[in-house]
């Protein structure tokens, strides 16, 4: 059964060892992934799968990383802490595989140890007090965006139908062209999309996401669109009330925080 379901962002500058200084930057961010942790943890997962948009993926289908276990290593990135195992969860991996090949969506199987960062990041500061969580990472594709929901329609399916108690996390950032001082340099279709993004959000406009002009979703340089698309495909047709916790740009990235609480 669905539990809990949310977007986050997966800035590595949330960990403590890694944001440093700017940390301070992204207090909104932060409080609500704190809100966030304390909700996970009240909803008692037994299983998380996580949608990343920076896991290994692939032009023409879905992916689901299977391997045991999966390791979390965040040394690169500065943080000499951060690591730690997590382990599949095995059955829901399996029903899922053989929905999507009966449904005859584009999908694969691949084994890969090390998560990537926007899985990991979420993981370690929401999942920390979750004691022998199961994880499913979930990778998007290059598929259309009526495809990305389509395919999130046939992991709730097996979501809803499992005994087991499973949370969902979408995790991927907003526009990276925001202001001349962002990442990807300044875009008018940067502030465009997180604008419309949230407006999406707020009313759980299903259909106004799949229709995004593909020419903004492209400018703005994002990386959390096609994970937010498989995540509305999880909730189709669940009775949900939308709340966003949070949405800064401080640094010309654009962070949004949102949990999708379930009636």
């Amino acid at each position: 059964m669905l539990v809990f379901t949310a977007l986050t962002p997966h800035t590595p500058l949330l960990i403590p060892s890694i944001g440093k200084e700017n940390l301070k930057k992204l207090q909104k961010t932060s409080d609500s992934m704190q809100q966030l942790a304390d909700d996970l943890y009240a909803a008692r997962p037994d299983t998380i799968v996580v949608i990343s948009g920076h896991s290994h993926s692939y032009s023409d289908a879905f992916a689901i990383n299977f391997n045991d276990p999966y390791k979390i290593d965040l040394t690169k990135l500065g943080d000499l802490d951060a690591t730690c195992d997590y382990h599949p969860d095995l059955r829901l991996i399996d029903k899922m595989q053989r929905q999507l090949r009966l449904d005859e969506i584009p999908f694969t199987l691949h084994p890969e140890d090390a998560l990537d960062y926007g899985s990991a990041v979420p993981l370690l500061l929401l999942a920390e007090k979750l004691k022998n969580i199961k994880i499913v990472p979930v990778s998007v594709s290059n598929l259309t965006p009526k495809e990305h929901f389509n395919f999130g329609k046939a992991l709730k399916e097996q979501i809803v139908n499992t005994t087991r108690r499973v949370a969902v996390i979408a995790t991927g950032d907003l526009s990276h062209t925001l202001t001349t001082e962002s990442p990807a340099g300044f875009h008018k279709s940067g502030p465009k999309f997180d604008k419309k993004i949230q407006e999406l959000i707020a009313e759980s406009n299903a259909a106004g996401l799949i229709k995004m002009k593909p020419d903004i979703v492209k400018e703005a340089k994002q990386c959390g669109y096609r994970a937010l698309l498989i995540l509305f495909g999880i909730l189709d047709k669940q009775n949900i009330k939308t709340n966003i916790l949070s949405y800064e740009a401080p640094l010309g990235v654009g962070y949004l925080t949102a949990n999708f609480e379930l009636a």
